[in-house]
Protein backbone atom coordinates (compact mmCIF):
# COMPACT_ATOMS: atom_id res chain seq x y z
CA UNK A 1 0.00 0.00 0.00
CA UNK A 2 1.55 3.24 -1.12
CA UNK A 3 -0.92 5.72 0.34
CA UNK A 4 0.57 8.13 2.80
CA UNK A 5 -1.00 8.60 6.19
CA UNK A 6 -2.75 11.93 6.54
CA UNK A 7 -3.28 13.89 9.73
CA UNK A 8 -5.85 16.43 10.88
CA UNK A 9 -5.68 18.07 14.28
CA UNK A 10 -7.11 20.95 16.27
CA UNK A 11 -6.66 22.01 19.89
CA UNK A 12 -8.59 19.07 21.35
CA UNK A 13 -8.86 16.28 18.77
CA UNK A 14 -6.95 14.63 15.99
CA UNK A 15 -7.19 11.98 13.33
CA UNK A 16 -4.77 9.89 11.31
CA UNK A 17 -6.26 8.34 8.19
CA UNK A 18 -5.66 6.63 4.87
CA UNK A 19 -7.78 7.45 1.85
CA UNK A 20 -8.11 6.67 -1.81
CA UNK A 21 -10.17 8.29 -4.58
CA UNK A 22 -13.36 6.92 -3.00
CA UNK A 23 -12.76 8.41 0.45
CA UNK A 24 -11.38 7.29 3.77
CA UNK A 25 -10.25 3.65 3.95
CA UNK A 26 -9.21 3.60 7.60
CA UNK A 27 -9.10 6.11 10.44
CA UNK A 28 -7.84 6.46 13.99
CA UNK A 29 -9.13 9.32 16.12
CA UNK A 30 -7.82 10.69 19.39
CA UNK A 31 -8.55 13.27 22.05
CA UNK A 32 -5.75 15.43 23.44
CA UNK A 33 -5.88 15.55 27.24
CA UNK A 34 -3.87 17.47 29.82
CA UNK A 35 -0.38 16.22 30.70
CA UNK A 36 0.39 15.37 27.05
CA UNK A 37 -1.93 12.36 26.85
CA UNK A 38 -3.54 11.19 23.62
CA UNK A 39 -6.66 9.11 24.20
CA UNK A 40 -7.21 6.83 21.21
CA UNK A 41 -10.99 6.71 21.19
CA UNK A 42 -11.82 5.15 17.82
CA UNK A 43 -10.41 3.11 14.96
CA UNK A 44 -12.42 2.09 11.94
CA UNK A 45 -11.68 0.50 8.60
CA UNK A 46 -14.10 0.63 5.69
CA UNK A 47 -16.01 -2.56 4.98
CA UNK A 48 -14.13 -4.59 2.41
CA UNK A 49 -10.78 -3.17 3.51
CA UNK A 50 -10.59 -4.99 6.86
CA UNK A 51 -7.80 -7.47 7.45
CA UNK A 52 -5.25 -5.59 5.36
CA UNK A 53 -3.40 -4.09 8.31
CA UNK A 54 -4.58 -0.54 7.72
CA UNK A 55 -5.64 0.15 11.32
CA UNK A 56 -2.40 -1.40 12.60
CA UNK A 57 -0.44 0.87 10.28
CA UNK A 58 -2.31 3.89 11.65
CA UNK A 59 -1.73 2.78 15.24
CA UNK A 60 1.98 2.33 14.62
CA UNK A 61 2.11 5.80 13.05
CA UNK A 62 0.26 7.25 16.07
CA UNK A 63 2.73 5.63 18.48
CA UNK A 64 5.65 7.11 16.53
CA UNK A 65 3.92 10.51 16.52
CA UNK A 66 3.48 10.27 20.30
CA UNK A 67 7.17 9.39 20.78
CA UNK A 68 8.33 12.29 18.63
CA UNK A 69 6.05 14.78 20.40
CA UNK A 70 6.43 13.56 24.00
CA UNK A 71 2.89 12.23 24.40
CA UNK A 72 1.69 9.26 26.39
CA UNK A 73 -1.20 7.20 25.02
CA UNK A 74 -4.39 5.99 26.67
CA UNK A 75 -5.64 3.22 24.33
CA UNK A 76 -9.35 3.53 25.10
CA UNK A 77 -10.71 1.94 21.91
CA UNK A 78 -10.82 -1.89 22.03
CA UNK A 79 -8.59 -2.36 18.96
CA UNK A 80 -5.86 -0.09 20.35
CA UNK A 81 -6.16 -1.68 23.80
CA UNK A 82 -5.57 -5.18 22.39
CA UNK A 83 -2.63 -4.01 20.28
CA UNK A 84 -1.07 -2.28 23.30
CA UNK A 85 -1.41 -5.50 25.30
CA UNK A 86 0.37 -7.41 22.51
CA UNK A 87 3.23 -4.98 21.91
CA UNK A 88 5.85 -4.24 24.57
CA UNK A 89 7.15 -1.21 22.68
CA UNK A 90 3.69 0.35 22.75
CA UNK A 91 3.35 -0.32 26.48
CA UNK A 92 6.29 2.02 27.16
CA UNK A 93 4.05 4.91 26.06
CA UNK A 94 0.94 3.85 27.91
CA UNK A 95 -0.49 6.60 30.10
Amino acid sequence: MSQSIKHKENQTNGMFYLEDNNGILSELTYIKKDNNILVIDHTETKKGEEGKGLASKLLDHTVNYAKENNFKIDPLCPFAEVKFDENEEYQKLKA
